[in-house]
């Protein structure tokens, strides 16, 4: 059977504490898994979530995945009711994806405790769901919820709930280790017994671990080398509690250490990119010693390391960082990272490859913005006008010069709290002075500065600022601290896109990421002859 790499950062992940995604974070998440090469993206619960229930409406028409399969997440049919009257399931089939994941609960303490019905209710619903969704056309995966804990009180039970799934239609029984208490004997030693017990070929089962030993994707890997041919994991690991299973680990393992060709050929090298960009969205700094994906994964302080570079980089790297898209780095001496600038700038329809001179300048610039604190990562605008910046005939046109800018907060008597700011800016020759005020320091910067470039810019009536992301940075405290703003802005046609600023004063970096937002979608409507792309 086809191997099956299965992502869930966009429901599973999502519970992590903390980590709230929009609607718009969602699709630009998902259009990111889809980039790494997933076959199977989990979007979120339908009818239970209305987050969920608008992402499934909006990916109807706002994605295009060119590997993925998108799979609304739901449960078994309730007890004592009959399937087609189940409103949770009807949300699924509203969801109108082409595959559906059912939660079932295969641990029989689970069923008489939490779910309060019997032993053979819980199999009825798990047959009668799985029948009834495959009978709508809908491939079916089970996520047999507390697996392997369930298998150790009453094997016999959590064997039948499996071969009640299959049975029906399931594609695939995926075990979870829904507690996280496995280790990777443990679940090789479950998957055997439940092969030898049930008949059903190890190829058939899934793997979903959490990582509350520390051991996802060691237990991940486990299953797979016992014949499992269908794993689950999320984006940097994120999820409930310690986490779940990181799938950049799962799937680098799975290709480069057993030599499984897993995702479409090229897409391994975009996991870095990948991981930074959704760990931008999602607001978490960035695991820099996170294995593969990580800033310091390839990183090596001079002496002994950097000697034995010299001769082979491969003497102290496990695997070459370039195959997955990272850098090795010598600490005292940080090499740049070309080749993932000319593939990013290759990605957004910019040869840098034939400009070695502008590739050198782009390479220093971004090392050295990033050593500021910038962070290109989920900012493709930003780093798209840096990058023409540089290149012959292709430098953005700047659509305003900035003279000076004021912004005022007014603490009035009654409460209220109202912010004014007024910008300077020169158009096309002509001086323009505008003020407006908004509902904070940042608002009214934008309204002032749309009002200023509003009779010379009609377009930008389409713009919208869609999303606002301040962090404090690393290693920086206070109320004086370096910050990085995130700005997405949305366009007309449902087009979006995201620039980045950085600097001690919060405004001054909104303001950057403001001038880059409205820079970037100004000149994409002028070379199109239409709305931003």
């Amino acid at each position: 059977m086809t191997f099956q790499v299965y992502d869930t950062t966009l429901r599973d992940g999502a519970q992590r504490e903390g980590l709230s995604y929009s609607v718009v974070d969602k699709l630009a998440v998902a259009r990111l898994l889809d980039d790494l090469g997933v076959g199977f993206i989990e979007g979120g619960w339908p009818g239970a979530v209305p987050k969920d229930t608008e992402f499934f409406r909006r990916a109807r028409t706002e994605l295009e995945l060119r590997h993925a399969v998108l799979v609304a997440f739901g449960a078994t049919r309730k007890a004592g009711l009959a399937v087609e009257d189940d409103p949770q399931v009807r949300g699924l089939l509203d969801a109108r994806t082409p595959a559906v994941a059912l939660v079932a609960k295969a641990d029989l303490r689970h069923v008489e405790r939490a779910l309060r019905t019997t032993a053979e209710e819980n199999l009825a619903m798990i047959r009668d769901t799985v029948a009834y969704l495959v009978a709508q056309g809908r491939r079916v995966f089970v996520d047999g919820e507390h697996t392997f804990d369930g298998f150790r009180h009453d094997p016999g039970y959590t064997a039948a709930v499996a071969q009640a799934a299959l049975a029906a239609g399931a594609e695939r029984f995926v075990l979870c280790d829904t507690n996280g208490g496995m280790l990777p004997s443990q679940v090789t030693a479950t998957i055997a017994d439940l092969v030898e017990r049930t008949g059903i070929a190890p190829e058939r089962l899934g793997m979903h671990a959490q990582n509350d030993t520390a051991c996802a994707v060691a237990n991940t890997i486990a299953a797979v080398e016992a014949g499992v041919r269908h794993v689950q994991g999320t984006a940097n690991g994120y999820g409930e509690r310690p986490g779940n299973a990181d799938i950049f680990a799962i799937v680098a393992n799975l290709q480069l250490k057993l030599g499984m060709p897993v995702l479409p050929e090229g897409c391994l090298a975009q996991m870095v990119r990948v991981s930074h960009a959704i760990a931008e969205i999602a607001n978490i700094a960035p695991d820099t010693h996170q294995a593969y994906v990580g800033a310091a994964a390839f990183a090596h302080k001079a002496g002994l390391h950097a000697s034995a570079i010299k001769v082979d980089p491969l003497l102290y790297n496990h695997v070459d960082p370039a195959v997955v898209g990272n850098d090795m780095r010598i600490l005292v001496t940080e090499m740049a990272g070309r080749a993932s600038i000319e593939l990013k700038s290759r990605e957004l329809g910019l040869d840098l490859a034939g400009h070695p001179d502008a590739l050198s300048s782009v390479t220093a610039r971004v090392k050295e913005l990033e050593a500021g604190g910038w962070s290109f990562e989920a900012a493709d605008a930003s780093f798209e006008l840096l990058v023409r910046s540089e290149l012959p005939d292709a430098a953005p046109a700047r659509p305003f010069a900035l003279e000076s800018y004021r912004v005022l907060v007014e603490h009035r008597e009654d409460g209220a709290v109202v912010s004014e700011a007024t910008v300077k800016i020169r158009v096309r020759g002509e001086r323009v002075i505008a003020t407006a005020e908004g509902n904070g320091p940042v608002n009214a910067l934008d309204e002032a500065l749309r009002v200023g470039l509003a009779r010379h810019y009609p377009e930008l009536r389409e713009f919208e600022l869609a999303d606002y992301k301040v962090r404090i940075l690393e290693g920086s405290h206070g109320t004086g601290a370096v910050t990085r703003v995130l700005v997405e802005t949305a366009g007309a046609g449902g087009r979006d896109w995201t620039t980045v600023g950085v600097h001690p004063n919060v405004v001054e970096a909104s303001w950057h990421a403001l001038v880059d937002a409205l820079t970037y979608g100004l000149d994409r409507a002028r070379v199109q002859g239409g709305a931003p792309a």
